[in-house]
Order: C-alpha cells, then structure tokens, then sequence
C-alpha cells in the first residue's frame, strides 16, 4: 500500500492556494461539527483533524519525516505556554492557601456594589493586566475572585467571566511589560513605546465602548440580600486568613513584572512566596500537605458549600486535560505549517493587497485565520508580520499601522477562540465552558473591527528611511 510504503527521493509536492484552502475548510468543518453542534469536548476533534491531515500529507507525497518535523515543531513553539499553564495552577493552588485570593474575594466583597459590579471588575481587571503585563496572571487572580464574588450576587458566570477576559486582555495589550505587545513591535522593528501609542488608536475606543456595555448591563442586575454577602463573608474569615499580609504576593508579581523577570520565573517565585507566607501563619502544616495542594490543588473545608466550590481548586493535575488540548492543537499547527498550507494561503493573500485598507484586512483575516488553525498567539503575530510586513513597506504604510493590527487581531482574538492557548487556559482556571463568556468578551470582537475602521480610515505615512529588514527571531 502507498501509505506504507519507504521514503524517496522524489520533491516533495506543493499545495495550490485552492488545494491549501479546501484542506483548511475541512479540517474546520470537522471541529465545527463536533465542538459546536455536537458540544464533544476539542481534544478528540483536533487528534481526529492531526491524524486525517498526518495521514493525508503523506497520500500527496510528503516523507513521514516531514511530517513528524512538522508536529515536532509545533510542540516546541509551544513548551512556555506549557509550562505556564503548569505553574498558574501552583499559583491558584498557593495563593488559595496562603489566603490570597480569599483576601482579595473579602475585601472585593466590601467595596464592590451589585449595580457597578460589572464596570468596577472590567476597571480592575485592565490596571492589574497593565500593571503585570499578563492577561494570564490577571485571570488567574483577579480573576477567580471576581468569579467567587460574582457567583455570590448571582450574576451569570459567563457574563463575569467575559468581562474579566476583556479586561484583561485588554490591559496587556496596551501594557509594556507585556511579551505580545513587545513581540509585534519587535516583529515591526519599531519601539515598544511607538507601538502602543498606535494601540491607543483602536484599544481606547474599545475599552470605552466596553465600559459602557458592562456599565448598562450591571445596572439591569436584580438586588440581591446582603445576607447571602455577609454569610460568605462570615465563611471567608472562619476557613481563611483574611488579611492585607496575605496580598504581598500580589504586590511581589507587580515587582517583578516591573522588573521584567519572565512569567515562568514570577510564577514560580510568586507560589514559593504564597507557600512560605502560608506556611507562617499555619507552621502545623506539613511538607506532604504543601506538596499535595501543589499538585492536586487546594481542597477547601469551610462548611459553606459555594465557598469551597469556588476555592478548592488549582494544582498541577487541574491542567493536565488542558495541556492534552494544547499538544494536539500545537501538533497540527505545526503540520499545517510544515506542509507550507497555512503560507501558501498568506502568500496569496499577501499578492493580491494593493491598498493598505485591503493590507489591514488581509492582516486581520490571517491572524483570525491563525488563531482558529494553529490556536497559538505568538505565531499569530509573527507568521502575518513576516508575511505583509514588506507588502506594508511597498504601499508607504508606517509600520506602527501593521503591528496594531497583530496586537488586535493576533493576540486578542486568542481569547475567544475556544482551543486556543488563552481559550483553554481561561475555560479551566474559571471553570467555565468557553461558549459561555465568549459572547460577552466584547473587546476582542470590538477591537479587532476598529482596527479595520483604522487601517481603512487612519493614514499614517511611513517616514522616509524606514527599514524594511524583517525581524523575526
């Protein structure tokens, strides 16, 4: 049979720009269909799509080393993403139990009205993004108490959860400590500082549009009986330690992101710190206790069955059915690259541009085209930078215009997408199904179509000298 049979020498063949498209169509027809309409889980939908394309990619001539290097080179473009998935489960884990989180649930639940619960997390949510430069780390915090808060004043989880996500989001799109916003301008070989003043152009729009929404849509909550507060409140300060001592670690990862320590380090420093903190306070607690948590999360025993919903969770075992999602998903993107499908499709995209609004919306389809393909946000930004970054240069397009729209389009939307890194990784650290705060995800949707609005409306020449050497590591 030809499936089996040795390698030649033969070139391998080339995909044509229809050829490229149909294989795309079908692979996201089969996640569509199981993910959508029959609501299957994803990692089974993208292993079925990883092994017809392995299968098929070697039918139409390519080695089985070709394709192997082709898996291979997606698992590696996605080992930090990986690993920081791993060490924000520690963190929740820690922080629940040095009493972190319950602190800032607590306090959350004394300042924090019903009718402005909403705006007040989105407000939240986007200075803590900008502050740490990680939407990931704002999730993972903030994030997990605004959700036990929200969940007591019984308002729909996805809602909170959506508004958390652009909240974040947004903030560390507009941050400079923040690795895709640094990534796009490097891609751009412009200053960081450059780079954001463009963002500001689509992101406060969208942060103000949002704002707007959340705020409307707060005001419309039903009251809700301060007893049900004050009963998790009284439940926080019986099972936890309630006190400002217990936000140092929140106040550590700021320092450190200030100090532009890498996310892997800050994580791991941040849950050390909880661990120690924790452990003062409680010194009875044992080492196979602490290593337990960290592993298979924090259980929570207060007696109040909302509380130890919410906070008995974290661990490393808590991500490992994600991580399964995120090597299949890096798998077949990095078979759909190898196989040159995903730059053929670019390449003809990027030939046919002529104006740099039709540039701007080549650029955001292929982002978008990325995201629900490869489902990674750094190759979101570099694969459609490479690609018109010298098509932006030739139409006489500054080259702050592109990289917005990689920010926008390229690490925002990675959000929404529900098998992407930032999908997976927001589905399992707030427990939620990703179909339930993506409708409320608003900055995403609204920033990715002002980028189009700009790129069409917004003219800014490039100035006279600019490089046009593309920078790619």
């Amino acid at each position: 049979m030809k499936l089996f049979t040795k390698s030649t020498d033969k070139p391998e063949p080339v995909f044509s720009f229809g050829e490229s498209l149909a294989v795309l169509c079908a692979i996201l027809c089969i996640l569509g269909y199981l993910i959508i309409f029959k609501r299957q889980e994803p990692q089974a939908p993208l292993f079925i799509s990883f092994v017809l394309l392995t299968i098929y990619g070697h039918l139409r001539g390519f080695r089985w080393k070709t394709v192997m290097d082709g898996m291979r080179s997606g698992l590696r473009a996605g080992v930090d993403p990986l690993i920081i998935f791993l060490s924000i489960g520690v963190l929740i884990a820690t922080w629940i139990f040095s009493g972190t989180i319950p602190t800032i649930m607590y306090f959350g639940f004394e300042i924090i009205s019903v009718k402005f619960f909403l705006p007040t997390v989105f407000i939240v949510c986007t200075l803590v993004g900008i502050a740490c430069g990680s939407s990931f780390t704002t999730v993972s915090t903030m994030g997990i108490a605004f959700v036990g808060i929200g969940a007591t004043l019984h308002i729909n989880p996805g809602l909170t959860a959506g508004v958390i996500v652009s909240g974040a989001f947004c903030g560390s799109n507009v941050s400079p400590l923040s690795g895709t916003t640094n990534l796009a301008a490097s891609v751009g070989n412009i200053s960081i500082y450059k780079h954001i003043k463009s963002l500001l152009i689509t992101d406060i729009p969208a942060w103000a549009i949002c704002l707007v929404l959340y705020t409307f849509l707060g005001l419309n909550s039903k009251n809700v009986s301060l007893a049900a507060v004050h009963q998790m409140m009284h439940g926080l300060a019986n099972g936890f330690w309630i006190s400002g001592w217990a936000l140092l670690p929140v106040l550590l990862l700021i320092i450190l992101a200030v100090f532009q320590v890498p996310a892997i380090p800050s994580l791991g420093l941040g849950s050390l710190f909880a661990v120690l903190l924790g452990w003062i306070h409680a010194p009875q607690t044992s080492i196979s206790t602490i290593t337990h948590t960290i592993m298979n999360g924090f259980v929570s025993h207060t007696g109040n069955k909302t509380i130890d919903t919410l906070l008995s969770k974290g661990g490393i075992s808590s991500m490992l059915t994600s991580l399964a999602l995120i090597l299949f998903a890096l798998a077949l993107g990095g078979l759909l690259i190898k196989l040159n499908i995903i730059s053929t499709i670019i390449n003809h995209l990027a030939g046919i541009v002529k104006t740099p609004g039709r540039l701007t919306f080549a650029t955001v389809l292929t982002c978008i085209g990325v995201n629900l393909m490869v489902g990674e946000h750094y190759l979101a930004i570099i694969l459609p930078g490479q690609s018109f970054l010298h098509a932006a240069d030739k139409l006489g397009m500054a080259r702050e215009q592109l990289t917005r729209v990689l920010n926008d389009a390229g690490a925002a939307v990675n959000a929404i997408v529900p098998w992407s890194v930032s999908g997976v990784f927001i589905a399992t650290t707030l427990q939620i199904n990703p179909f339930a705060f993506i409708p409320w995800a608003f900055f995403p949707f609204l920033v990715t179509i002002l980028s189009i609005i700009a790129g069409i409306l917004v003219k800014v020449p490039a100035k006279d000298g600019q490089a046009s050497k593309l920078v790619t590591d």
